[in-house]
C-alpha cells in the first residue's frame, strides 16, 4: 500500500493568472538549458571516473561497514586486517566514507547501513560526482587544522578559501604562493570589515586594515602555515595539486574535479546574479520568498546559487530558522532548499527532529536523504509519519495555500490528505494542535461545494475556536 502523504505536497501555493504564467514558463525554459561546459572541463563520465578512483579505498571501508553492519572504529584490528590497510589508513577513510555521505549511521545504537550513493556508485555517475562533491565541501574536515592554530583566524582562512579557489579557476593554470598569500590577506581583511561581531551603538568602529607591511610577523607566519594546512586539506581530497619548498607552498592549480566544481559554483552564482529577484544576496526568507513563484527546476537553480556563496553550515541554519518561522510557504521552500544541501544538512536535520513545527519536515527530509521512498517499504501506509504528523502536515501545508490567495486548490489538497472522507479529516484536524486550524478549517467551507459539508466544517471551526469539544 502506498501512502496518500506525498513527501513534497502536490500544492501549488501561489496562482498564476495567464498574463503571470507565461514569463514564467519563458524564464523556465531558459533555465532549463544546461550551460556548455568551458574548454578543458572534462564530461561527466571521465570526472566520474576520477572521483571513483579518489575513493576507491574509502568505497572499501565502507562496503565493510555496511555488511559488518557497525563502524570499522569499534574493531579497527580486525577492519584494518581484512582490507590491507594500516590503522591510520583506515580512519582516514572512513572519514572520508561518511563525508561523502556514502553510509547512515543510527545515532541510537552506531548502526550503520549503506547510503544510496554507496548503492549507485558504480553504476551511476551522478552518485559518484555527488559523493565527492559532498567530501570537497567538507575538506576542512576531511584533514583537520593544527591544533595550536588560533580558531579565529582558522575559520577566517576556510571562509577565504572559496574566493582563492575561484581565481585559481578563473587564471586556468597554477598561482603562485605568494599571489595566493595575498589574496588571503584581503579577503580575511574584507571578512572581518563586513563582519559585524555582535557591534552595536557602542561598539567602536572596525580599525582600518594594515598593509602588509605593516601586519606582525607572526601573524603573517600564521596566515602563510594555515594556508599551507588549507592547500594541504584541498589537494588531499582531489581538489588541487600542490607543489611546496620545504613546508612552505610554491604554487598550486585545480584538478579536473576542482576546476569542474569550481566552475560549476560559478555557473551558479552567475544564474543567480542574473534573477530579477537578485536572490543570491538576500536573506534566507527573502530567497525562499522569491523563489515561491518558480516551478522546481529553477527554484532548485537558485538554491543552489545561494548555498553556492555560502559556507555550508551557517546557511543550513538560517534556512532552518526561517522554517520555524509562521510562514509555511517559506517552511516548506526551506526544507526544498535543504534537500539541495544533501549529507552536509543531515545533523542540524537530524537536531530538529524534536521540534514540533518542524518534526514533520524533517522526519520525511531524512527519510528521502537516506534513500528509496519510505512508503513503499514502511509498514504504516502513512510512511515515516504517525497519524498526528501527517494531519498536522496537510494542515501546515494546507495553511500556507489559504495564506497566500490560493484557498480553492484546498480542494485539490483533500486528495492528499491521510484519511479516506472529509468527515474523518475535520475530526483529526480539530485535535492536531496546529495552530492555524480554524483559519484552515473556515477556508476549506468556504470552497466546498457540498453544503452540508461545509456546514459540518464550519462548526467544526467555531469549536475549536470556543474551545469546545
Amino acid at each position: 500500500m502506498t501512502s496518500r502523504t506525498p513527501r513534497e505536497p502536490r500544492l501549488r501555493l501561489v496562482p498564476q493568472n495567464a498574463p503571470q504564467r507565461a514569463p514564467v514558463q519563458r524564464r523556465t525554459g531558459e533555465r532549463r538549458r544546461t550551460p556548455r561546459p568551458p574548454k578543458g572541463v572534462l564530461p561527466p563520465e571521465r570526472l566520474a571516473r576520477q572521483a571513483r578512483e579518489l575513493l576507491a579505498d574509502a568505497v572499501r571501508v565502507a562496503h565493510w561497514a555496511r555488511e559488518a553492519g557497525l563502524s570499522p572504529e569499534q574493531d579497527a584490528a580486525r577492519a584494518a586486517g581484512e582490507l590491507g590497510m594500516s590503522t591510520a589508513e583506515l580512519r582516514e577513510n572512513w572519514s572520508r566514507a561518511r563525508l561523502a555521505g556514502l553510509l547512515e549511521i543510527d545515532g541510537e545504537d552506531g548502526a550503520v547501513s549503506a547510503g544510496w550513493r554507496l548503492r549507485a556508485w558504480e553504476r551511476d555517475d551522478t552518485a559518484a560526482l555527488r559523493g565527492w562533491v559532498a567530501l570537497f565541501d567538507a575538506w576542512c574536515l576531511a584533514r583537520p587544522a593544527p591544533p595550536d592554530a588560533d580558531p579565529s583566524l582558522v575559520t577566517d582562512v576556510v571562509a577565504a578559501m572559496p574566493q582563492l579557489l575561484s581565481v585559481m579557476r578563473l587564471s586556468e593554470g597554477p598561482v603562485t604562493a605568494a599571489g595566493l598569500i595575498d589574496l588571503m590577506r584581503r579577503r580575511v581583511a574584507e571578512l572581518r570589515a563586513e563582519r559585524p561581531d555582535g557591534a552595536g551603538p557602542d561598539t567602536p568602529a572596525p580599525e582600518p586594515v594594515e598593509p602588509p607591511e605593516a601586519e606582525d610577523r607572526a601573524t603573517t607566519a600564521e596566515r602563510v602555515r594555515l594556508l599551507g594546512w588549507a592547500l594541504d586539506a584541498l589537494s588531499s581530497v582531489g581538489a588541487l595539486t600542490l607543489h611546496a619548498r620545504g613546508d612552505r607552498p610554491a604554487r598550486a592549480r585545480l584538478t579536473d574535479l576542482g576546476s569542474w566544481a569550481m566552475w560549476t559554483k560559478l555557473e551558479q552564482i552567475c544564474v543567480a546574479a542574473q534573477s530579477p529577484a537578485g536572490n543570491i544576496e538576500q536573506s534566507a526568507v527573502a530567497m525562499l520568498r522569491g523563489c515561491a513563484n518558480l516551478t522546481p527546476g529553477p527554484a532548485r537553480a537558485e538554491y543552489r546559487a545561494w548555498l553556492a556563496v555560502r559556507p555550508t553550515a551557517p546557511a543550513v541554519d538560517e534556512l532552518l530558522a526561517a522554517a520555524k518561522g509562521e510562514d509555511a510557504l517559506i517552511r516548506g521552500l526551506a526544507f526544498q532548499a535543504l534537500r539541495v544541501v544533501g549529507a552536509p544538512a543531515s545533523e542540524a536535520v537530524r537536531a530538529v527532529v524534536d521540534d514540533p513545527v518542524l518534526r514533520p519536515y524533517a522526519l520525511l527530509w531524512l527519510a528521502d536523504h537516506e534513500g528509496g521512498d519510505p512508503r513503499e517499504t514502511a509498514e504504516s501506509s502513512l510512511g515515516v509519519l504517525n497519524r498526528q504528523e501527517a494531519t498536522w502536515l496537510w494542515v501546515d501545508t494546507a495553511s500556507a495555500a489559504q495564506e497566500h490567495g490560493a484557498e480553492r486548490l484546498l480542494l485539490d489538497h483533500l486528495d492528499t490528505a491521510p484519511q479516506p472522507n472529509v468527515a474523518e479529516l475535520v475530526d483529526e484536524i480539530r485535535i492536531c494542535g496546529h495552530p492555524r486550524t480554524v483559519q484552515v478549517l473556515l477556508a476549506l467551507a468556504a470552497v466546498h461545494p457540498d453544503q452540508t459539508v461545509a456546514k459540518r466544517v464550519r462548526r467544526a471551526a467555531f469549536q475549536v475556536h470556543s474551545g469546545g469539544a
